[in-house]
């Protein structure tokens, strides 16, 4: 349900000729346009009910006496081998064959919460007449659960561990995610509630989510990754009734770490009968100019109700300040003929307005993302019984084929990452602050674009690529029918497939952000010909109809030019392949030759390996490795070299994906794999916990790839940055490569003052490399140039031995709702306040005041340290410290860090209050 920040929109203009798709008209309609302001300002008093219901929960896991047969929703494979470490490029395989029987399952009374989005009648599911005849105690009123645990919504239980230490585990992160769970909570039905329609909104629940209301089976929805709604409305009494919520993660049921629990937002919604349905808002802006902008919408209304229903249909468009608060008066107002919606059923009407010199959305550095509300009000017989509101963008998509991507005009070549959603220590439980914080890191690297990968993102992360200026590519799928792990999403691919896709565009469709919706992600229909792209073509098909303004794509790692899967596509989406794979040529230039006018882009790019701050010696001459014992990786440490060459099998060195697009300068730019390390696919060492192809590693502590990166993304940012450090005591009259990232075009090294030489970046270079200096202790220093002349310079001392701690929070004032964070580093030094940059001190937090330690970690990807622990070794010098102000709580909040042996220090804290 969109609500006053979520949705998002808008229309895009593709220009290729094969990309051209013909933008949807709205139905004509009668339209009153005032584009002038001042307006009156919208009717703010509506029935509309949209509250948060995050708290209050009751948790347990597993099901009554152990036994879940009652409880599943269908028939699932045996799992007799493990998928866990099996290489990230390998085929897909086919569908295990599951001999069902006559085993009572959920499934019927499930399917028919997705009828929505389904777009053939024929095709919708019948709830059947009888209830299922299972006595589920937990779903119960009278069922006591005093003994259950208190919880806040979002809640990931499998973050608090403990770490699987041993066990094909590796690939979902070595946290038991899997096994069934219950969540109980009361929903108070008052006699104001009579007559209106009540809804549960969950934005996700992870997975095979069955919703039981007063004991009887309400629906649920299998995706982990998707927000679904439960008509609650036939189900309640007046008083308290009694919800349940069962969820059944599976194990063997990704390559990641998926989380568990209701690890989302839930709310609850109440309407009158008649009211805009769910996501049923649709803006779009089909003519976009700096002088002016067509603003477009659809409206659909549901009537609950057992008669017909007439309704008037106002609009109004307010300006939305950075922070997405409504300011002034309106700035367009219409009316959308009057409509009569039939008993249970819907209808949509339409409206239209122009802007004068539009507030345009764009992305950063160059671009404002400026954003607009469009109010609908809803009224019967001139009372108003429905308010809704969709933040939106205006702005101009184009996409050329020789070039890639513009906004409002303006050449957007993508600086992207590709993201999974674990917010590392904090586990799948959806933060603002920490999602913010990595996009600000991001943001500080030189980014413009975020790929979603590989699954709708919590919406809350879409407000805000919007609010922050930042384009997305939003993708549904990891699998369709041929499966990557036994228990992944193909198990219900063949039923689901339209609902989830819909349901993720409705959701998403408003976000300005969304450039291109991607519909999978290295499928398995690849290697089936004209059979996947049947299915490609389907999914696409769905795409056009639901959003005909952006372009859909599925990322390919196999699938070459003269296959069928890649003309179904709008925009060709390449992993890894376009910079080549082992030792495979690079297929850009393949691809350009066979769709000469289709967009292409690199999806996942690089797929470098590295742990922050572990460097191995001696160090290859090579651009780009495979990580391989003695030559980048270290099996016994399971730490990959820090000198940012090495990458997986399939993957490259930064450097050399750099060097395949600037070779092709037709492509659209990159997603590099990834931002942030995340839990679980931890190649190429799968007894660790978390990924090393993080540019910042799982704590949020940047890696030196970081400043490769910053020096390519952001050329007038004056910097220089040197690796490694430079305290090698066992080093001393050994050779230790000096390697420099830096936005000049030359630099000279010194060592002591003492010149090693000064080099300029050569073509198809990214790096200089002075790879004969022998260590001695003291400084090392860089002065970098560009054009002749001085553009940064940088140095790196010897530390000595540790002696204190030194602790930096990044948000002094925090709010005191219970969900903001603050993130403290914190670095071990020398007496002089240097890093000493291979310290593994304990360190210990403390927290007084009204305030808590939520989580610590150190960005070591082979820790089994409990994320919940106060005490943590450093690694390579740094811990992180996560800390929460407590719901209600105001005032300083001090925190104390500690280590023994070393002189300790403080953090002081704000909360403001709720």
């Amino acid at each position: 349900m969109k609500h006053s920040r979520q949705g998002r929109p808008v229309a895009a203009r593709l220009a290729t000729p094969l990309m051209a798709l013909a933008f949807m008209a709205a139905a004509p309609a009668m339209v009153v346009t005032v584009a002038a302001a001042p307006q009156e300002t919208a009717d703010r008093q509506s029935p509309r009910q949209r509250v948060p219901f995050n708290d209050g929960w009751k948790f347990t896991l597993g099901d009554p006496g152990g036994n879940s047969a009652p409880y599943l929703y269908d028939i699932r494979p045996e799992v007799k081998e493990s998928a866990d470490g099996k290489v990230a490029d390998a085929m897909p395989e086919e569908a295990a064959r599951i001999a069902r029987g006559n085993v009572p399952l959920l499934k019927p009374w499930i399917l028919p919460t997705g009828n929505a989005f389904i777009k053939d009648p024929a095709k919708r599911f019948t709830r059947p007449a009888q209830e299922p005849a299972i006595d589920a105690p937990y779903a119960r009123a009278e069922f006591d659960d005093s003994a259950w645990r208190a919880v806040t919504l979002p809640h990931d239980w499998a973050i608090e561990g403990p770490f699987l230490k041993t066990g094909p585990y590796g690939g979902m992160g070595r946290l038991k995610t899997w096994g069934p769970a219950w969540y109980r909570n009361k929903i108070a039905i008052t006699n104001a509630d009579a007559g209106k329609s009540v809804f549960l909104d969950i934005d996700g629940a992870m997975a095979y989510s069955s919703v039981w209301i007063n004991g009887k089976l309400a629906g649920g929805w299998p995706y982990g990754y998707n927000s679904f709604r439960i008509d609650l409305t036939k189900f309640l009494k007046p008083g308290d009734n009694q919800l349940a919520i069962r969820l059944d993660n599976t194990a063997e049921s990704a390559r990641w770490y998926p989380g568990a629990g209701l690890y989302r937002n839930v709310w609850l919604t109440k309407t009158a009968p008649v009211h805009v349905g769910q996501w049923g808002v649709q803006v779009r802006t089909p003519k976009v100019s700096k002088e002016s902008a067509q603003v477009a919408w659809n409206v659909t209304l549901d009537n609950a109700g057992t008669a017909p229903a007439t309704a008037d249909v106002t609009t109004q468009l307010y300006a939305l300040d950075g922070k997405g608060r409504m300011t002034g008066n309106a700035v367009a107002t219409a009316v959308s003929p009057r409509t009569t919606i039939a008993p249970g059923a819907s209808a949509t009407v339409a409206g239209d307005t122009t802007l004068r010199n539009p507030r345009l959305w764009g992305p950063v550095p160059n671009q404002t993302p400026n954003r607009y509300a469009a109010v609908t009000t809803v009224r019967q017989d001139g009372r108003v019984i429905d308010r809704y509101e969709t933040p939106f963008g205006i702005r101009d998509l184009r996409f050329d084929a020789s070039r890639g991507l513009f906004v409002n005009g303006e050449h957007v070549p993508i600086r992207g990452v590709n993201n999974h959603h674990d917010l590392g220590a904090l586990g799948a439980a959806f933060n603002v602050r920490a999602a913010e914080r990595q996009l600000e890191i991001m943001l500080e690297m030189g980014i413009n674009a975020l790929r979603v990968s590989h699954n709708p993102p919590d919406p809350q992360l879409l407000d805000l690529t919007d609010r922050m200026g930042i384009v997305v590519q939003d993708e549904v799928f990891d699998s369709w029918e041929r499966k990557k792990t036994p228990l992944d999403f193909h198990l219900i691919f063949p039923e689901w497939h339209e609902q989830d896709l819909r349901a993720m565009l409705r959701r998403d469709r408003n976000h300005p952000s969304i450039v291109m919706w991607s519909v999978g992600n290295e499928v398995g229909e690849q290697y089936t010909g004209e059979h996947g792209a049947a299915i490609g073509r389907k999914l696409v098909g769905i795409v056009h109809e639901e959003d005909p303004g952006r372009p859909a794509t599925t990322a390919m790692n196999w699938a070459k030019p003269d296959m069928p899967l890649p003309a179904t596509m709008d925009v060709i989406s390449l992993n890894y392949q376009g910079t080549g794979i082992r030792t495979l040529p690079g297929q850009f230039p393949a691809f350009r030759e066979k769709f000469p006018d289709k967009v292409i882009l690199h999806t996942e790019s690089a797929s470098a390996l590295s742990s922050r701050g572990e460097y191995q010696f001696p160090v290859p001459g090579a651009l780009s490795a495979s990580v391989r014992p003695g030559a980048g990786g270290d099996p016994k440490t399971q730490q990959v070299s820090a000198y940012e060459l090495f990458a997986s099998d399939f993957g490259s060195s930064a450097d050399r994906a750099f060097a395949s697009l600037d070779q092709n300068p037709y492509t659209a730019g990159e997603f590099v794999w990834t931002g942030f390390d995340y839990l679980g696919e931890p190649t190429p060492y799968y007894g660790a916990r978390s990924s090393y192809s993080g540019i910042v590693d799982l704590a949020g502590f940047r890696k030196d790839r970081y400043y490769l990166y910053q020096a390519r993304w952001r050329p007038d940012l004056k910097m220089a940055h040197i690796l490694p450090h430079w305290t090698w005591p066992d080093r001393v009259g050994e050779v230790t490569p000096v390697h420099v990232f830096t936005s000049g075009d030359e630099a000279e090294l010194f060592v002591n003052g003492k010149s090693q030489g000064r080099l300029k970046v050569a073509p198809y270079a990214y790096r200089l490399r002075w790879d004969f200096v022998t260590y001695e202790p003291g400084t090392i220093e860089v002065v970098a140039y560009k054009d002749g002349k001085e553009w940064a310079r940088s140095s790196v001392k010897t530390a000595d031995a540790p002696s204190a701690l030194q602790a930096v929070a990044d948000r002094a004032t925090i709010a005191g709702d219970g969900r903001d964070l603050s993130f403290i580093t914190v670095r071990v030094t020398d007496k002089a306040g240097l890093t000493s940059p291979r310290a593994s001190n304990r360190v210990r937090f403390t927290v007084e005041g009204p305030g808590e330690l939520v989580a610590t970690d150190n960005g070591d990807p082979t820790s089994f340290e409990s994320f919940q622990s106060p005490e943590r070794a450093a690694f390579n010098g740094l811990v992180l410290g996560v800390v929460r102000a407590k719901a209600g709580g105001k005032g300083p909040i001090t925190v104390r860090v500690s280590a023994e042996g070393l002189q300790g220090t403080k953090v002081q804290l704000r909360s403001t209050g709720r």
